[in-house]
């Protein structure tokens, strides 16, 4: 057994069990013996293998990201930012997906470059969406990431057939055989050594899935005894698409087919049907998703860049939605994503009380872990899981040191991330991943975007070129443009 001593941390949040909820400690002790947390408070006495001088550190519970797709989003950068179609309600989503697929190297690179963006924002565990490719497992496992491995499968697939208007590729079975290699690659994720990954049930977006298959995905997921997640409501195109087939709102529609559950995980569940954009009869999702016991995935930046909102994360709260947060686009950087939360939630309710920034952490602390069914992640507490997050209080944008916790989600962000432990491992060191190649990664993704948007005109449905799709920022001047 290997023990270590963060000694006189001179900030630490702690987990106040009798009142459940996270304080601040002054100049306290935490001792982590392999994975697990032995001790947090005054000090500690006990033999220890290696000490590290808490004195200059703000220490906090490792980080949840309950959304991310990390094999698809770096290879959108620059492309991806301001593209949106106004047709289709500002989203670029739809138009973006069809036009522009990266391959397996792009794919294997893309995922290491955001695996090291999560782990450099305090990020410990993770639901990672994605399609199957070659090395993920045992890329995720290197990362050091505790992650919950979601491969997607689904009945059918998005089609551009023009600038406004969304059709479907037919999967021919139902999505039956995706399913199955869905639920081999999970078997295997759950088999590997390394003891941190964990499979769920990815039924990719709500539109895309058969009443059958998502049936279906809730009693294997009952059965095997795991978690699941999907799309939802997260524009206003697959409102009135499901509002067309079925006569009620993605959400109501799930309710009834019996998919809303405490094993559910939505990601997004934006435009529900009392959003402003929407202007529809009922007033029943949010209420819904209260009643059902679901989390709720919330990813502001995305939708945020469409001029699109939550309204708002406050609102949900106070319905009793377990409300968590995920990065899902680029950069993968979950604190950064704490801040948009707290920011566009004021926005979007014209009032600064409606969500504080205590509500932002638990969302991914005890929010998240709710969601993946782990009582012992989240939290500083003798028994929990060693994985936390080292804050350097000495860095220019955590001064002067008043309450850390605000000074490193409004201020900071991943700059003054020190040091990150997951199951007592040390993955970050000094403001570095130690388990990842990034800079070589970054090579190879800059091959593999080149090669995606060359495909592009072959995959549009107009044929166009990256630059029409999603032209630059700046035009281009000279001879050599």
């Amino acid at each position: 057994m290997t023990t270590t001593l963060i000694r006189r941390a001179a900030w630490l949040v702690a987990w106040d069990s009798s009142g459940g909820r996270h304080v601040y400690l002054r100049d306290a002790d935490l001792t982590f013996a392999d994975d697990r947390i032995v001790h947090v408070g005054e000090g500690f006495e006990g033999p220890c293998d290696r000490e590290i001088d808490g004195r200059g550190l703000f220490v906090m519970p490792g980080l949840i990201d309950l959304h991310s797709h990390p094999s698809l989003e770096p290879a959108y950068k620059g492309v991806r930012e301001e593209h949106g179609v106004p047709e289709m309600y500002m989203t670029g989503l739809y138009e973006r997906s069809c036009a522009f697929r990266t391959d397996p190297d792009g794919e294997h690179a893309a995922g290491e470059i955001a695996f090291s963006e999560l782990l450099l924002s305090g990020v410990t565990s993770l639901v990672d969406v994605s399609g199957i490719y070659d090395g993920w497992i045992d890329l995720l496992a290197r990362s050091g990431l505790r992650a919950w491995v979601a491969p997607w499968y689904s009945s059918s697939s998005w089609k551009m057939e023009a600038g406004h208007k969304l059709g479907f590729n037919d999967s021919g079975d139902d999505g039956r055989e995706a399913l199955r290699l869905a639920e081999a690659t999970m078997d295997e994720v759950e088999a590997h050594p390394c003891g941190r990954l964990t499979g769920m049930y990815s039924p990719g977006t709500i539109d895309t899935c058969s009443e059958e298959l998502l049936r279906q995905t809730v009693d294997a997921a009952k059965a095997n005894g795991r978690t699941y997640t999907t799309h939802i409501s997260q524009s206003v195109v697959e409102f009135h698409l499901m509002v067309e087939r079925h006569g009620k709102t993605p959400v109501q529609w799930a309710h009834d087919i019996g998919f809303l559950t405490p094993d559910a995980l939505l990601a997004h569940a934006i435009f529900i049907d009392d959003h402003s954009w929407l202007h529809w009869r009922s007033r029943r999702d949010l209420s819904i998703l209260a009643e059902t016991g679901v989390t709720v995935a919330h990813c502001p930046t995305p939708f945020s860049r469409y001029g699109q909102m939550l309204e708002d994360f406050g609102r949900y709260l106070r319905a009793g939605v377990n409300m968590g947060i995920g990065t899902d686009t680029l950069p993968h950087n979950l604190l950064e994503e704490m801040r948009k939360t707290a920011v566009l939630a004021r926005i979007a309710a014209g009032d600064i009380n409606t969500l504080g920034l205590v509500d932002v952490l638990n969302a991914v602390t005890i929010g998240g872990a709710k969601a993946l069914k782990r009582d012992d992640l989240g939290k500083l507490t003798p028994g929990a899981k060693a994985d936390l997050v080292l804050v350097d209080l000495a860095h220019p944008h955590m001064r002067p040191v008043r309450d850390p916790l605000r000074s490193l989600v409004f201020s900071a962000a991943d700059r003054a991330v020190r040091d990150v432990f997951i199951d007592g491992h040390q993955v970050v060191a000094d403001g570095r991943v130690t388990t990842l190649d990034v800079e070589d990664a970054h090579e190879r993704l800059q091959d593999a975007q080149a090669r995606m948007l060359a495909d592009g005109p072959n995959r549009d449905f107009a044929g166009r070129t990256d630059t029409m799709i999603a032209p630059l920022s700046l035009p281009q001047s000279g001879a050599n443009r």
